[in-house]
């Protein structure tokens, strides 16, 4: 049986069923590493980047395991400790150009948990502007301002 990988190409989902080794041999491979953050009240973490809601997630380091890389970002962007990851939720995959080369980002996402309760502080020099813990309303709200991976993300933990 043939492998499917859904990939989101333009913010629009492709399912690649061609051979996958192939289809990636045209991209330069990133991979990153992010959380679905809930906090003692049941608010989800979200951050507002370049002019999109997004979910705290960014690059493994060289050496890094993947579950230290989502708990690094996540307090990194977000300026938020005492996280715990609760379970590995799925993978995303989605693609983009920086500088003329193409890349397809590899994200791990994780379901965490804290009970921090000081302010939040956007990493500006990520070009996150923002930092909210959003009711379930609001997080209906932000996600037609957002990348349809983020809403892949969000379903997967509904389930």
């Amino acid at each position: 049986m043939t492998q499917k990988y859904k990939v989101y190409i333009n913010n629009e989902a492709k399912i690649v069923t061609e051979n996958w080794s192939d289809f990636c041999s045209n991209y330069t491979i990133i991979k990153a590493a992010g959380g679905l953050v809930f906090n003692d009240k049941n608010k989800l973490l979200m951050i507002f980047r370049n002019g999109k809601w997004d979910l705290p997630k960014g690059k493994i380091e060289i050496g890094e395991q993947i579950e230290e890389a989502a708990i690094r970002e996540v307090k990194e962007e977000c300026g938020i400790n005492e996280l715990q990851i609760e379970k590995k939720l799925i993978n995303t995959y989605h693609t983009y150009c920086i500088n003329g080369l193409k890349i397809l980002k590899k994200t791990y996402w994780f379901l965490m948990k804290t009970s921090f309760k000081f302010s939040l502080t956007p990493q500006l020099e990520e070009g996150i502007t923002e930092v909210r813990w959003c009711d379930e309303e609001n997080v209906s709200k932000y996600l037609k301002n957002s990348y349809s991976n983020i809403r892949d993300v969000i379903s997967s933990f509904d389930n």
